[in-house]
C-alpha cells in the first residue's frame, strides 16, 4: 500500500503525521541527552566516593593495608573507580553515537519534508490557477451565449413585426449572427480550457501528488528504520561495556573472597607482640610480723617492672633509636632483621656496580682507544668506600640482632650474610684477564633494543646513536648505567642504558 494511491486526498493528515514523526525523533534525542547526563553525574559521584574513602598513602595506612580486609576495601574502591569509567564511556558513546548522529539526521529530514510540502503546494497552486481560468472562460461563454440568444430572439421579433423595415430586419439578423459567432468562439475557448484543466487535474491527482506522497512515505519509513536502530543502539552501547563492568564486579567479589580473618589476626599478633613475660603473682605480705618491703615483680610495682621489662635500658642514649632498643623484644628483632635485609640488598647492588666498573677498567686497559682507565678511579674508590661502610653497618646490626635473640635464632641469618660477603670478596681478581681476547672475537648479541633518544658519543669508548635506531646488545647493564651495543654500521661502544628500550 502506498500513500500516493490510498491517501491522495489526505494532505493535511500526511503533513501532521510526518511532523509528529520528526517530533518523536527530537524527543528521543532529548531523552538520550538526559540519560547521558545521569550517567555522567553517576560516574562523577562514584569517582568522588571512591576518592573519599581511598587511603591517602600515609605510613599508618600502608601498614593497615597489610591486613586483607583493609587491602580488599582498597581493591573494591579501585574497581569502583574503573566501573565509573565505564559509565562515562556509556555516556560518551550515547552522546556521539546517538544524539549527535540523530540531530544531524533530523535536520536533513526537516529539509526533505519541507521540500516535498513545497512541491505539493506548488502543484496545487498551478491547478487552482487553471481552475480559475476555467471558471472565467465558462462565465464569459455563458454570458456571450445568453447575449447571442437574446439577439436571435430580437431578430426573429423584428422580422415578424409588420411595421419593421427591411433594413431593420437585416440589421437585427446581422447583430444576431455576430453575437452567435462570438458565443461559438467563447464556447470553443471554454471547451479547450476545460480539456486543459481536466488534463492538469488528472496529472495532479494521478501523477504529481502520488509521487510526492510516496516520497514522503519513503522518508517517513527511513525515519522509522533509523529510529529503530537508535533504539537498539541505546541498549547495545551498554551491552558492549557489560563484560568490563562484569569484570569490575567480579573483582569486587574476588576482593571480598580474598579476606582471611585468621591471617589478619596472626598479622596483628606479629605486629604488636611484645615478647614480655606475664607479671608474676603478688607476694603475700604479713603485716602481723611488721611491714616488710615488697619483693613482687608484678606490674603493681612500676619501677621494678620497667627495669625487668626493658632490659635494654642500659644502652647508651646514642644508640637508643638506631638499635631499636626502645621497642619491645619481638618488634625490635623484626626491625633489626628488616634493616639487615635492606643493607644486604644495598651491599649486593654496590658490589655488582664495583664488578662492572672493574670490568670496564679492564676493557679500557686492553683497549685504550675506548677510554682512559684512570677516569674510572674516582668511581671505583667511591664504590669501595660504600662497600666498606655497608659491610660495617651490616656487622653492627647483626651484632644487635644477636644480642636481641640471645645469639641463637639469628645464627643462620648472620652466617648467610657473612658467607655472602666472603664469597663476594673472594672472587678472583683475574676474572676479566682474558676479556680482551673474548672482546676481539666475534660475539653473539645478547638481545636487541631500540634507541629512545639521540646520544652523542663524544667520550672515549662510547658510540653515537640516533632516535629510533635498532641496536644489537653485546653487553647488558651491570648496574653502572651503561651497556655495550653494536650499530648496523658496525660501530660498537657504550651508551646509557636509559636511552634505549629492549625489544621483545
Amino acid at each position: 500500500m502506498e500513500w500516493g494511491a490510498d491517501l491522495w486526498d489526505q494532505y493535511d493528515q500526511i503533513d501532521k503525521h510526518t511532523l509528529t514523526g520528526l517530533d518523536l525523533v527530537d524527543r528521543y534525542i532529548k531523552f538520550v541527552k538526559e540519560r547521558t547526563e545521569i550517567e555522567q553525574n553517576y560516574a562523577k559521584q562514584l569517582r568522588s566516593l571512591s576518592k573519599k574513602y581511598a587511603k591517602r598513602g600515609s605510613k599508618e595506612e600502608q601498614d593497615l593495608n597489610r591486613f586483607s580486609n583493609h587491602a580488599s576495601l582498597q581493591e573494591i574502591l579501585n574497581e569502583l573507580n574503573d566501573y565509573a569509567g565505564q559509565r562515562e564511556l556509556i555516556a560518551e558513546n550515547m552522546m556521539t553515537g546517538i544524539c549527535a548522529e540523530l540531530t544531524k539526521y533530523l535536520q536533513e529530514l526537516k529539509q526533505e519534508r519541507k521540500t516535498h510540502l513545497l512541491d505539493a503546494k506548488k502543484a496545487q497552486q498551478v491547478l487552482e490557477v487553471s481552475f480559475k481560468q476555467l471558471e472565467s472562460t465558462k462565465k464569459r461563454y455563458a454570458k456571450e451565449w445568453a447575449e447571442a440568444e437574446k439577439a436571435t430572439q430580437q431578430a426573429e421579433k423584428t422580422e415578424s413585426d409588420l411595421n419593421a423595415t427591411k433594413i431593420d430586419v437585416e440589421k437585427a439578423k446581422q447583430h444576431a449572427h455576430h453575437r452567435t459567432h462570438a458565443a461559438e468562439e467563447f464556447r470553443n475557448d471554454y471547451a479547450a480550457q476545460l480539456q486543459k484543466y481536466n488534463k492538469e487535474q488528472n496529472a495532479y491527482y494521478y501523477s504529481e501528488i502520488p509521487q510526492i506522497f510516496n516520497k514522503m512515505q519513503d522518508m517517513d519509513e527511513r525515519r522509522i528504520r533509523r529510529l529503530a536502530g537508535a533504539y537498539c543502539q541505546f541498549s547495545d552501547i551498554e551491552k558492549n561495556v557489560l563484560p568490563i563492568i562484569t569484570k569490575c564486579l567480579d573483582g569486587i567479589s574476588a576482593a571480598g573472597k580474598k579476606i582471611n580473618d585468621k591471617q589478619d589476626s596472626m598479622l596483628f599478633i606479629e605486629q604488636h607482640k611484645s615478647g614480655f613475660e606475664r607479671p608474676a603473682d603478688v607476694d603475700y605480705e604479713d603485716y602481723t610480723q611488721g611491714i616488710k618491703p615488697a619483693t613482687s615483680d608484678s606490674s603493681l610495682n612500676p619501677p621494678k617492672v620497667r627495669a625487668k621489662l626493658w632490659p635494654f635500658s642500659k644502652k647508651s642514649k646514642a644508640h637508643a633509636a638506631e638499635d631499636f632498643s626502645h621497642l619491645p623484644p619481638e618488634q625490635r628483632k623484626k626491625r633489626l632483621q628488616g634493616k639487615i635485609d635492606d643493607i644486604t640488598k644495598d651491599l649486593q647492588k654496590t658490589q655488582d656496580q664495583s664488578e662492572a666498573l672493574e670490568k670496564m677498567k679492564g676493557v679500557y686497559e686492553h683497549n685504550p682507544q675506548m677510554g682512559d682507565p684512570s677516569s674510572l678511579e674516582p668511581q671505583i674508590s667511591e664504590t669501595a668506600q660504600n662497600i666498606g661502610r655497608l659491610t660495617a653497618e651490616l656487622a653492627k646490626y647483626e651484632t644487635w640482632l644477636s644480642e636481641a635473640v640471645g645469639g641463637e635464632d639469628s645464627s643462620n641469618a648472620i652466617n648467610n650474610n657473612t658467607q655472602h660477603r666472603v664469597a663476594a670478596a673472594s672472587q678472583p681478581q683475574g676474572l676479566y684477564s682474558e676479556f680482551d681476547d673474548e672482546f676481539e672475537d666475534v660475539e653473539t648479541p645478547v638481545g636487541q633494543c631500540t634507541a629512545l633518544y639521540t646520544f652523542e658519543g663524544n667520550s672515549e669508548g662510547t658510540v653515537s646513536i640516533t632516535e629510533g635506531e635498532m641496536l644489537s646488545i653485546m653487553e647488558d647493564d651491570k648496574g653502572d648505567g651503561w651497556m655495550r651495543v653494536l650499530r648496523g654500521s658496525g660501530e660498537e661502544g657504550y651508551i646509557p642504558s636509559s636511552y634505549v628500550k629492549h625489544s621483545p
